[in-house]
């Protein structure tokens, strides 16, 4: 009768660096492919990092994030790796009174109004072509046809049937659209 006797043999150290370096590497390509599934939000904007730097002096862009702890303490963690406690009420007061006083940029006007558009065209069964970041304004179809021109300035929300020709102002991108006039869709 034949007998097998199995030994184990000692895993050679050069095997368990190329098994630790394969498994880190697997990690950081796992690491990679949920993050370009599910890409993690910034939850601050540029203006809320603005606020919260005016509040605090420092630059908006050393605020990394921040949290409220039991519903009594506000926490900023800055980028260098720093935290600050505020008392929430406090926080929350200076937060209004900042966001009150603290001019709109550009980028945030323009992101602003593009989200009024955005919703108003929506309400008219509408889309728009290619926006004129610089004067905020575009052209607005429907079903392929051309409807006329929007735009925002000084004087507020302004539209025209024709290029030429004079503007019809009102107070929300859903008037002006309505000045055009276009009739909201109606749901099914």
């Amino acid at each position: 009768m034949t007998y097998i006797t199995h030994t184990q043999q000692a895993i050679p150290s050069s095997s368990v660096d190329e098994q630790a370096t394969a498994q880190a590497e697997l990690y950081t390509h796992l690491e990679s492919q949920a993050e370009a599934v599910a890409p993690t939000q910034d939850p601050l904007t540029s203006r809320d990092r603005r606020i919260i730097g005016e509040i605090i002096e420092v630059e908006p862009e050393s605020v990394r994030t921040i949290w409220i702890e039991g519903g009594i303490t506000v926490w900023v963690q800055l980028v260098g790796g720093g935290r600050l406690p505020f008392d929430r009420d406090w926080f929350a007061t200076r937060v209004a009174e900042v966001k009150a006083t603290l001019p709109e940029t550009p980028l945030e006007r323009n992101e602003r109004l593009s989200d009024e558009l955005e919703k108003a065209c929506t309400v008219f069964g509408l889309y728009h072509g290619e926006v004129d970041w610089l004067s905020f304004s575009t052209k607005l179809y429907q079903d392929g046809h051309f409807v006329g021109f929007v735009g925002c300035n000084q004087e507020g929300w302004y539209t025209r049937p024709r290029q030429y020709g004079v503007n019809r102002v009102a107070a929300s991108a859903e008037q002006v659209i309505g000045l055009l006039g276009v009739r909201a869709t109606v749901a099914a």
